[in-house]
Order: C-alpha cells, then structure tokens, then sequence
C-alpha cells in the first residue's frame, strides 16, 4: 500500500506559477541509474534562486544589501513518488505556500512530462545577520511574491 502526505496530496501542477526546466545529468545518477536522493535537495535550490529572479528579487543583493537581513533555512524535506534518470528533462516547479510575519514555505514539485516524481518543502527564516534574530519580511518581497503567484500564499503571523 502506497502512503502519501498531506504535502503531496495538496500538490496540483496547475498550482505552481513558476517552473524552472533542466536535464539530469551523469554526474547526478548513481549505480542505480536513478537521481541520487541528495541532488533533488540541489534541483529545490535551483528553482529557489530562479524563483527569486523571476519575481524581481536577486539574492543576496537585493535582501541582505538592500534589506539587512539574510534567509536560513530551517526545514528540508522531500517525498520520492518516482526517480528520474540520465537525461531526463524535468520541470522543478516552486511556489511560495505560506509567507509568515519571518518565516516562509516553498512548495515544489519535480516533473517528467505529466508524472510528479519528487515533492520538497523547504521553510527559511528571515533574520538579522549579526543576531540571528527573526526579523518581518520587507512588505516589497511579500508584495512582488503576492503579485506573482496563481495560487496565493496563506498570510499572517499564524501561517
């Protein structure tokens, strides 16, 4: 019997307005022939940084520069429904699920064609470099994420 989470039941490929392609690599197989688990966590960074770019935003200079404050991660996770192999062309989809007053959920789905192989959540915290201190999201990165998203995040200090 097949069990499956909350997080990728939720999962719709419609939901997700950004979508950043790439092929896998030889590098990225193992003996196998399949996607070693870790790289998965490297294709999430990916989609990260050009989720980041495609909303206006370049990390770091555009949030520790000209905000202060740098993101940490606090949380990583991934479900493997399928595995991709050598050369596949896959489609890394990110989204923003949850934005609170200094955290922040991304949701992504790793697809070959029409299959989702691979779900992730990643939550970073927004905080002072110096302190480590959690500090709000500046109101222009919640704006441009909440101006660029099909399926809006839910909002609060409770989200």
């Amino acid at each position: 019997m097949r069990r499956t989470t909350a997080l990728a039941e939720e999962m719709e490929r419609s939901d997700f307005t950004f979508v950043h392609g790439l092929r896998v690599r030889w590098a990225e197989v193992d003996r196998q022939d399949v996607v070693f688990n870790g790289h998965y966590f490297l294709y999430f960074d990916v989609a990260v940084t050009e989720y980041w770019r495609a909303i206006g935003f370049r990390y770091p200079e555009d949030i520790v520069e000209k905000f202060g404050t740098d993101i940490y991660a606090v949380r990583a996770s991934a479900e493997y429904h399928g595995s991709a192999t050598y050369d596949d062309e896959l489609e890394v989809c990110c989204r923003i699920g949850r934005i609170g007053r200094s955290s922040m959920q991304f949701l992504l789905g790793i697809y070959r064609g029409g299959e989702r192989i691979t779900s992730g959540e990643l939550v970073y915290v927004n905080a002072d470099p110096k302190t480590r201190k959690s500090a709000p999201w500046p109101q222009a990165l919640k704006d441009a994420i909440l101006g660029y998203e099909r399926v809006k995040p839910e909002t609060g200090p409770g989200a």
